[in-house]
């Protein structure tokens, strides 16, 4: 059975404080026992080599 699960983005805002966003996606528990851990783009997390807001960052398997 497929279960719903909440990725949480690990970037941080330009004041060091986390973005907050999120994207659901669905895991089959019986196969992937662990955490899942997918790199996405965040909008929101900003990028200390351009100076600009936007970049790839790691998302976490966090609670519905």
């Amino acid at each position: 059975m497929r279960d719903k699960v909440k990725m949480v983005s690990t970037g941080t805002r330009k004041d060091g404080k986390k973005t907050g966003t999120f994207r659901t996606t669905t895991k089959n528990k019986r196969t992937t026992t662990d955490k899942l851990r997918f790199k996405y783009y965040d909008p929101l997390a900003f990028n200390s080599e351009t100076g600009k807001n936007g970049m790839h960052v790691i998302f976490e398997e966090g609670k519905i």
